[in-house]
């Protein structure tokens, strides 16, 4: 058996997320379902773990969900992190360019080299592209840099003009991070669903579910301050499939390229 919480685990995070797991994994012996002592950090295949017979309980991205883990796997709930402008469990991505930039809302980016974590992402790709078609800008794939944390760097060392990074991250970034001090924030996109957790086909999602949110009300203060969760909510696999998906990075470089004389 399985588990992890991989998208906000990083070192400072990781023994509140060990915590909160400890909390899961003792409520889901109480009720005889098995679990593993511990959650996995760093895997090197989410994608061969998201889809693992074997997960009790992991969280992924929107934009992975409703591309390729629909009806692959059961949605068991959305953690919600109390993102400023959002309702409970939705999320949205922040704009970041250098703070020396004279352009000082998304809006002046139009033809901007983007710095991407992956074209699978919600935040980093998918709204960002999604936000500018909305307001009539392009912005172009620069840099793939595997995370968000290399997507500010990249920012910041000039290897790209902005890029999108996901409130919750950028949030602990601003915590932990001093790339962040570099950076201000020039644009947000509109709220979608947040990251969902997800368990294995034949687990009881609303056993899970119910257990989390009794883990999560019993996080230390200091835990809940420090990765920002709040409670988990219940959000419709129907909204995360209704969210828009652009053109990945490579078309958007072929469509340019074409438009050349």
């Amino acid at each position: 058996m399985i588990a992890s919480l991989p998208m906000y685990d990083r070192p400072e995070t990781a023994a509140a997320n060990d915590r909160l797991w400890a909390g899961i994994r003792d409520r889901l012996h109480a009720e005889g379902l098995p679990a593993p002592e511990a959650l996995i950090h760093g895997a090197p295949d989410l994608w061969a773990h998201w889809t693992s017979g074997d997960l009790v309980l992991s969280q992924t991205c929107g934009y992975p969900y409703r591309a390729v883990l629909h009806g692959r796997v059961a949605l068991v709930g959305t953690p919600d992190y109390a993102v400023e402008g959002c309702a409970p469990g939705y999320y949205r991505s922040v704009f970041v360019a250098r703070a020396d930039d004279p352009r000082d809302r998304i809006e002046l980016f139009d033809g901007a080299h983007m710095a991407y974590n992956e074209a699978m992402s919600q935040s980093g790709w998918a709204a960002p592209q999604t936000h500018a078609a909305q307001i009539g800008i392009r912005l172009l794939p620069g840099i793939r840099t595997e995370a968000h944390d290399q997507s500010a760097k990249a920012v910041a060392a000039g290897r790209a003009d902005l890029a999108s990074l996901d409130a919750v991250t950028w949030r602990l970034l601003q915590r932990f991070d001093a790339v962040t001090c570099t950076l201000r924030v020039v644009g947000l996109t509109e709220p979608t669903p947040g990251l969902p957790l997800i368990t294995a086909p034949g687990h009881d999602a609303d056993i899970l579910f119910d257990v989390v949110a009794e883990a999560i009300a019993d996080m230390p203060g200091t835990d809940r301050d420090l990765t920002g969760l709040r409670r988990i909510v219940r959000i419709p696999a129907a909204a995360y499939l209704a969210v828009r998906t652009p053109p990945p990075p490579d078309r958007i470089v072929q469509e340019t390229c074409s438009s050349v004389p």
